[in-house]
């Protein structure tokens, strides 16, 4: 845990198409009528989003080896199919005797528009030296 620090971050952004919801519908067994219109299928879904989360987690901050133990999520807004989103992972609490690290999660879109915050508890105790 050495490498880690509050404040520290990581980010990474993404432009879905409609071919990325349309085979996360068809995985998921999701419609797109979730909202009762065909706007649903413009707009990209919130697991979408939240894989960015895991994908920053396990690969940038903290990085392999990390244990996701808790995300909770809350969605302000739609990121539109072809709209840029950047996810980012902040480092808000070191826990080192745990091993725990606790995270605020972020996805806004170029507009400036936040589309889901939440926080993020992982376990670093397996975490790979970088």
């Amino acid at each position: 845990m050495n490498h880690l620090a509050v404040g520290q971050e990581a980010r990474a952004s993404r432009t879905f198409t409609a071919d990325d919801v349309a085979a996360y519908r068809t995985l998921s067994g999701d419609a797109g009528l979730a909202f009762g219109s065909a706007e649903s299928t413009a707009t990209v879904p919130g697991p979408l989003l939240s894989g960015m989360f895991s994908d920053l987690l396990g690969t940038k901050l903290p990085g392999r080896g990390t244990n996701w133990l808790k995300q909770s999520l809350h969605f302000t807004g739609v990121a539109n199919v072809g709209e840029r989103v950047t996810a980012v992972v902040q480092i808000t609490r070191l826990r080192p005797e745990k091993a725990l690290v606790n995270l605020r999660t972020t996805c806004v879109t170029t507009t400036g528009t936040v589309v889901c915050e939440g926080e993020a508890l992982v376990l670093v105790k397996d975490l790979e030296s970088s």
